[in-house]
């Protein structure tokens, strides 16, 4: 599956999404699942199989010695079965934020952290950008806050505080307009996390301003209105 790094993982045809979900046959593991996306030719690969680089997140944010969470998060993007685009930045975002956090100084067990954050990410699912209206790298940094505070529903400030945070990257993100790119709406984000987080838990977090090394594989790259396009 690795040798496409953008379409399908199978044949590298593009995708096609539908409106309605539809009971699919996964290509890979002959699961069949409800989903709304196939490619051309009729592949479909389901979330736990498109997902095959997350394996390797968790180790590599561990062994990260950085505190841009952007510069964490390019690392993970050049790892083995990480797609172009796929539910795999679900997990990757909010775990190279965690990362990056806890190198900045902040408290907390990166360990259990990292763990969590993989349990949490796996559940958002493929496509929740523009079936949900809501990106799954936003919704990941939410996420790691929640980590970071131990928030849970009956928190109080924290609650609110990590419902906050997802608001803030989803406007980042939807402010520059479709069609998605993983790469760009990681970075945007994050971006926005580590500012949010800097604000309210008083960790300073520089995040740079990355350039972009994915866009000759993204098909539907906006070029020069990307932000991170090395123009």
């Amino acid at each position: 599956m690795s040798e496409f790094r953008t379409g399908c993982t199978v044949c590298g045809a593009p995708l096609v999404y539908h409106s309605d979900q539809r009971a699919m046959v996964c290509a890979v593991c002959g699961g069949e699942f409800p989903s709304n996306a196939e490619c051309e030719n009729g592949h479909y690969v389901c979330d736990r199989c498109h997902s095959d680089g997350i394996g390797m997140v968790g180790a590599v944010c561990r062994e990260s010695s950085s505190r841009d969470p952007t510069e964490v998060a390019t690392v993970l993007m050049r790892l083995p079965g990480v797609h172009m685009h796929g539910p795999e930045h679900h997990v990757l975002a909010g775990s190279a934020l965690l990362s990056a956090y806890r190198n900045c100084g902040g408290d907390i067990d990166l360990e259990s952290a990292l763990e969590e954050m993989e349990r949490r990410g796996r559940q958002v699912p493929g496509g929740a950008c523009g079936l949900w209206g809501s990106c799954g790298a936003a919704v990941s940094c939410g996420m790691a806050y929640s980590i970071i505070t131990g928030s849970t529903p009956l928190s109080g400030e924290s609650w609110g505080r990590c419902n906050i945070m997802t608001s803030r990257c989803l406007d980042a993100v939807g402010s520059l307009g479709g069609p998605r790119c993983c790469k760009r709406d990681t970075y945007t984000a994050l971006i926005a996390a580590a500012g949010y987080i800097s604000e309210t838990l008083g960790v300073d977090m520089p995040a740079g301003n990355p350039v972009c090394g994915f866009s000759r594989m993204n098909g539907q790259c906006k070029g020069a209105a990307c932000p991170y396009h090395p123009r």
